[in-house]
């Protein structure tokens, strides 16, 4: 594998200095939420995950479109990349949510129609990597990986609306509290400041992220190449 360039050295650096500057606002700069107390700050880092996973599973699906468009293999390692990511991160977030709910709900987890939804979401991306696995051509294996992220896309809005469309108890974040909804506050500017620094750290993150795997699976290509060509 070649060095890494300059421009994704320098990105590592801001990378780290944004994830040291957004955890001490979260646990420094803004205040502790006067009901929830310390666990409120949870949030901070499950919403900014879910974020980055979605982020995650939107690059797949736009990768699916432009592979079946011009059948580059980049796109298709692109788009495995947004899913491995977006995986990794919904992970993390429906992880940190069941740590919130806990002393919250009283329970680590609910069949409330977020997570459900969210579940499922998590569910249909793994699915993605087994069905790759069972492709050996690497043609077809793209084309089935394409398309499947694209349906597979549908899951990630109704995730992010099903606390709007559905009844639920699990607190809506962004755009107002809803006061039916166990859990839910209003933030204060520093809370939505720290709130705004956190998805923009966790945005940078995923970029960083996602460059370093497409420059992985460029290398694994390229060795996968290798290797056919000694078969033959």
């Amino acid at each position: 594998m070649t060095a890494q360039p300059k421009s994704l050295r320098v990105l590592n650096g801001v990378t780290a200095l944004l994830l040291a500057a957004a955890t001490l606002m979260v646990f420094l700069y803004a205040p502790t939420e006067a009901v929830m107390g310390l666990v409120q700050k949870v949030f901070y880092f499950h919403v900014a995950s879910g974020w980055t996973g979605m982020l995650g599973f939107l690059v797949a699906f736009v990768a699916g479109i432009a592979y079946l468009i011009t059948h580059k293999r980049s796109w298709d390692i692109v788009g495995m990349a947004g899913v491995e990511i977006g995986l990794v991160f919904m992970l993390i977030c429906i992880i940190t949510g069941s740590i919130w709910a806990r002393p919250i709900w009283n329970t680590w987890w609910t069949w409330d129609p977020r997570l459900t939804t969210a579940t499922i979401m998590e569910l249909v991306y793994a699915a993605y990597l087994m069905l790759r696995q069972g492709v050996e051509d690497p043609d077809r294996r793209a084309r089935f990986g394409a398309v499947y992220a694209i349906i597979g896309f549908l899951s990630v809005p109704l995730t992010f609306f099903s606390i709007r469309i559905f009844r639920t108890i699990h607190p809506v974040v962004i755009g107002g509290s809803d006061p039916s909804a166990t859990g839910s506050f209003d933030m204060t500017a520093r809370m939505l400041q720290t709130f705004m620094f956190s998805l923009l750290t966790f945005s940078v993150l995923f970029a960083n992220a996602l460059w370093h795997r497409i420059r992985l699976g460029k290398f694994a290509d390229q060795v996968d190449q290798m290797k056919m060509k000694w078969m033959d």
